[in-house]
């Protein structure tokens, strides 16, 4: 960013930078503050940076920008704030003002954001083909001979610890599971689209399949186009909003919201960044009228089948199983979806819903959060497993791709036999038990 160009946080309106009444509410709800004890790391010490390089008291600096990155952006603090500060938007133009100028550039960091955020998740397509080829790796056996044979001893610790990570890939992808149109089971009430997402599709493609069934069997014809772009919620929250305008663009032309009575999204943060598409082209003449038709068509799962009415499932007499409820921090305090997930549980017969200690506490995924912050995310993550323990849940259930991975390795690493499942698989499979 050149010195003529205009800053991202000078060029907000100032009633959302000065809405902060410096109050300390959101203090006790800040995991990175929790932790550290220390100001700066609080919602309240990052806005007093925001607000005095929004006034000219101080230039944007490396500290401010790792500062910046150092926040999971899990919104508790929107939660908590009596005054209702809009932490989200502050929050994004300040990561956009560190990409803008180059705060935090290097040749590595700069090598992997222009492969991953700016080339890879701008096209489904390159994608799917990573995708294709991971599952290749894993189908043929290739990771567990490289794991065996020690090769990965000689990495540094970080990138064992990321090849430790690597998800399994989906045999079938949601193009191949899911028709294009699935007709409604019984009389047709809605028409409604569904979002197959990015991770989701490559990991969580079940989740999409199942998300597909339950709304047919509540009486709506799903529309699931095959070739859907990324929703750019990765970009928006990583300073690239030239991209993310991008990808809402070719969202809105790819599921047009004036042919739908809803579009679906069973992804918590996915759907916290779909939501405001309207804001993100406010000042795009061709999209801004759009973009709020989007913005009022676009309702998470729960919420959508909730507020129209779902079917309960049949009974099975099948033993009870305990499961108990992590809250997606997007889906609760970004979407504030709270109730409708527990309602969904607590109608399946045979589940025993148990409250999760903190249940609203970030698990430490929070995005790229756990590839980009391990030590501040391994934290967040051992507090987790400790309090789904406690439970004696045998099945955790979470509604965001992101968290189900995260929950799902660390009941891995802990020799936990817990089951990590979203809430409408659960839903699907009790339809199915019971039909």
């Amino acid at each position: 960013m050149n010195a003529s160009e205009p800053s991202f946080l000078k060029g907000l309106d100032y009633s959302v930078v000065q809405q902060c009444m410096h109050c300390g509410m959101c203090l006790p709800t800040c995991p990175t503050y929790d932790a550290t004890k220390l100001e700066r790391h609080s919602p309240r010490g990052r806005i007093s940076l925001m607000r005095a390089i929004a006034d000219d008291r101080l230039e944007a600096s490396k500290t401010f920008a790792e500062e910046m990155y150092f926040c999971l952006g899990c919104l508790a603090c929107v939660t908590a704030c009596p005054a209702g500060v809009n932490y989200a938007e502050l929050f994004e133009n300040a990561r956009a003002e560190v990409e803008a100028r180059g705060l935090l550039d290097s040749p590595r960091r700069n090598a992997i954001r222009a492969f991953t955020v700016k080339w890879l998740f701008m096209d489904h397509r390159r994608l799917t083909a990573v995708g294709r080829a991971m599952r290749l790796y894993q189908e043929l056996g290739l990771q567990q001979v490289v794991r065996k044979s020690g090769v990965l001893n000689l990495l540094p610790r970080r990138l064992r610890e990321l090849e430790a990570m690597t998800p399994p890939v989906q045999s079938r992808f949601s193009n191949e599971l899911i028709a294009a149109v699935t007709p409604a089971i019984g009389v047709r009430r809605f028409t409604v689209a569904v979002l197959t997402g990015c991770a989701q599709d490559l990991i969580f493609s079940n989740v999409n399949l199942d998300t597909v069934e339950v709304l047919a069997r509540n009486g709506c014809e799903v529309h699931t186009p095959p070739d859907q772009p990324c929703c750019g919620s990765l970009h928006a929250h990583n300073g690239e909003w030239a991209l993310a305008q991008q990808l809402a663009r070719r969202m809105i032309d790819c599921l047009p919201p004036e042919k739908f009575d809803a579009i679906i999204s069973n992804a918590g943060g996915c759907g916290s960044h779909l939501k405001h598409y309207s804001k993100l082209l406010e000042k795009d003449p061709a999209y801004a009228e759009r973009a709020k038709i989007w913005d009022r068509k676009l309702k998470d799962i729960h919420e959508f089948i909730v507020g129209v009415g779902f079917q309960a499932p049949a009974a099975t007499g099948r033993p009870a199983v305990r499961v108990t409820y992590h809250e997606s921090c997007h889906l609760s305090h970004g979407q504030k979806i709270v109730n409708q997930p527990r309602q969904i549980l607590k109608s399946i017969p045979g589940l025993e819903c148990v409250e999760l200690p903190e249940a609203t506490w970030c698990c430490g995924s929070a995005g790229i959060y756990n590839l980009t912050q391990p030590e501040m995310a391994g934290q967040l993550l051992e507090r987790k497993i400790r309090n789904i323990r406690s439970t004696g849940a045998r099945v955790v259930a979470t509604a965001n791709p992101g968290c189900l991975l995260q929950l799902i390795n660390g009941c891995r690493d802990e020799g936990l036999e817990i089951r990590v499942a979203h809430p409408v698989t659960l839903l699907a499979e009790a339809y199915r038990d019971g039909k």
